[in-house]
C-alpha cells in the first residue's frame, strides 16, 4: 500500500484550504428584495435623429434608485448610412416580438417600454417617479459569479410557466457617428446590451436554475429578467455587478 508522508499530507491540505479560499474570493451575488425593480427598456439607433435625448435620459437611469436599465440598439436605421454598431438581430427581433403583444401597427424609435408596457411620458422623469415591478408576483432572485459563469436561481411562483433572458450590460460607450441623421455628433451611451440571451420557459411552481458564461473582456454587468413565456411581460429582475 502506498502510503502519502505526513508532511506532503499537510501541505497538500493546505493547499486545498488556500484553493478553495481563492475560489469563494472570487464568487460575489446579489439577491433580491422585498420591492422589485422597475425594467425600463428603451429601443433607439444611432441613425435616429430624435434618438440622443432618450438616450441622455436613461444614462440619468441608476442601479442605486432601485431601476434596471435596459438599452437595445434596433438595426432598421441602418439604411440611412449609418450602421449602429451596437445593433444586433437578437435585439430588433425583441422589439418586433414586444409589437405584436403590446397590439402595435409599427416599430419606432425612441421607444421606452416600462414594466412592459409602452411609456410615451418618459421625458424629464427621474428614477424615483418609475413604478417597481408587482411584488406580489415576483419570484425571488439570487445572481451569483463563479470565475466566467453567472448563475441565476429563480424560486418558486405562482402560475403555470415563467421564462427569461440574460442581458449583458456595457457603459460609457462613445460614437463618432460621421453619416445619416446624426452626421458629425459625438453619441454617448450607457445601459446598452451588447449581449441578449433568451432562456426557455420552466414551471413556475418548481422554480428554475440557469447559467451564462461570460465572454472574454473588461468587467461587465449582467441583469438577469424573470419574464411571461412570451418573454414580454417581466416579474423580477436584477443586475450583478462584481468587483474587478
Amino acid at each position: 500500500m502506498f502510503h502519502t508522508p505526513r508532511a506532503l499530507q499537510c501541505t497538500t491540505a493546505l493547499s486545498s484550504a488556500l484553493l478553495s479560499m481563492g475560489a469563494a474570493a472570487q464568487t460575489c451575488e446579489v439577491r433580491s428584495g422585498p420591492q422589485p425593480l422597475a425594467v425600463v427598456e428603451l429601443y433607439t439607433s444611432e441613425g435616429c435623429r430624435s434618438c440622443p435625448p432618450a438616450d441622455r435620459w436613461l444614462s440619468t437611469l441608476k442601479a442605486r434608485d432601485k431601476v434596471l436599465a435596459l438599452s437595445f440598439h434596433v438595426n432598421y436605421w441602418n439604411h440611412l448610412g449609418w450602421r449602429d454598431p451596437f445593433a444586433t438581430p437578437e435585439t430588433t427581433a425583441r422589439q418586433y416580438r414586444l409589437k405584436e403583444a403590446l397590439g402595435g401597427k409599427y416599430v419606432y424609435t425612441p421607444q421606452v417600454v416600462l414594466n412592459g408596457r409602452d411609456h410615451r411620458s418618459w421625458s424629464g422623469q427621474s428614477a424615483s417617479s418609475l413604478a417597481g415591478l408587482p411584488a406580489a408576483t415576483a419570484p425571488a432572485l439570487r445572481l451569483s459569479r463563479q470565475g466566467d459563469v453567472i448563475t441565476a436561481q429563480i424560486a418558486s411562483a405562482p402560475g403555470t410557466e415563467l421564462a427569461g433572458y440574460w442581458a449583458v450590460l456595457q457603459d460609457g460607450l462613445v460614437s463618432k457617428v460621421t453619416r445619416g441623421e446624426n452626421a458629425g455628433e459625438d453619441l454617448r451611451h450607457d445601459h446598452v446590451v451588447s449581449r441578449y440571451q433568451p432562456v426557455p420557459s420552466w414551471i413556475a411552481a418548481q422554480g428554475g436554475t440557469t447559467q451564462l458564461t461570460l465572454l472574454p473582456g473588461p468587467t461587465q454587468r449582467v441583469a438577469f429578467v424573470v419574464t411571461n413565456p412570451a418573454l414580454t411581460q417581466p416579474v423580477q429582475a436584477l443586475v450583478l455587478q462584481c468587483p474587478a
